[in-house]
């Protein structure tokens, strides 16, 4: 008797979508009933991030980077509450260089420029981390939608994107800040503008990557599972996504670092009483000749600062990076 052949329909029918090849290096997730044969969701992941880390801690660069910023950010954190001093106390020594009470020095009106330097830090830091996590989701959004969807829903978003791409960014943010900066909690409304004006590369980024993973063969078997479409985003598309993800992420802390000082730099940024670095040096400008420490110390840090992410980007590029892999 010959052989009957097999249907197309029911889930035997369905391919495989397991070990097909991925434009960022990586594989698909078994579903949870192959769990069992494969592995399953769980250690395909753990088995992605571990190479992925591996890479990561043996970049020299990136643990000098991530070491610095460390300590930033737990120094600017712990020793504010045991130093006899913060950012607000007025002292009685005006404009004293470095001594063994006060090593960074005091400004003109007595405050003690080590407790303002760490605050600062840690409010520059903060920003830069609120802006890089809103600005993340908001660009995987965007770019997540559009590249899914494509036709008209692209059409609308990308549009929108390269609206507020020929933008001039200092230009708007100038004006937007100037305008709105006193009447709202500085420190909150400087991390939302510069969040909503920071997202569009990524947003273009993640549509590129979707464009090229939609048509794949095991988001063609999700579809013909009846998956849902943010099943299909959340669980397939976005982790293969992830690596340029958590690069541009990282990268724009140190984007929006630089460029929350620059405001502040400006008299547009952080409000007194709050304190940043860029704050800190334009208070010191007319005096970095006379009163160098004023100066220096908070430049210092700043540099420090973005240094330090630029350096960790750099090691999660390189350990995302699947043309490295295995050289």
């Amino acid at each position: 008797m010959p052989e009957t052949e097999p249907t197309s329909t029911g889930p035997a029918a369905v391919p495989s979508a397991q070990g097909v090849s991925l434009a960022a290096g990586t594989q698909t997730v078994p579903e949870a009933g192959e769990a069992g044969q494969a592995g399953g969701p769980a250690t395909a992941a753990r088995g992605q991030l571990s190479m992925a880390a591996s890479r990561f801690f043996r970049h020299k660069l990136a643990m000098i980077g991530l070491f610095i910023f460390l300590v930033l950010l737990l120094g600017s954190v712990i020793i504010p509450y045991f130093w006899p001093y913060n950012y607000a106390t007025i002292t009685s020594e005006f404009a004293s260089g470095p001594t063994a009470a006060h090593p960074f020095g005091t400004d003109l009106i007595g405050h003690d420029l080590f407790a303002q330097v760490l605050s600062g830090t840690l409010t520059s830091i903060e920003t830069a981390l609120l802006v890089a996590g809103i600005s993340t989701f908001v660009g995987t959004l965007i770019g997540a939608l559009a590249g899914y969807y494509g036709g008209i829903v692209d059409q609308l978003l990308m549009r929108f994107t390269d609206l507020v791409l020929v933008v001039p960014l200092l230009a708007t943010l100038l004006v937007l800040a100037n305008k709105f900066a006193k009447q709202s909690d500085s420190q909150l409304f400087v991390g939302l503008l510069l969040a909503l004006l920071f997202w569009t590369y990524l947003a273009r980024l993640v549509r590129g990557t979707f464009m090229s993973l939609r048509e794949r063969e095991f988001i063609e078997a999700e579809h013909a599972i009846g998956a849902s479409t943010w099943r299909i985003i959340l669980r397939h598309l976005i982790p293969n996504a992830a690596g340029s993800i958590v690069v541009n992420g990282t990268l724009t802390v140190a984007g929006a670092m630089l460029t929350e000082a620059l405001l502040s730099f400006l008299g547009l940024g952080i409000q007194p009483p709050q304190v940043d670095l860029g704050s800190l040096i334009a208070a010191a400008e007319g005096d970095a000749v006379s009163l160098p420490w004023l100066f220096y110390f908070p430049s210092a840090f700043l540099v420090l600062a973005i240094l330090s992410v630029n350096f960790i980007g750099d090691g999660l590029r390189d350990a995302f990076d699947p043309t490295q892999r295995g050289h």
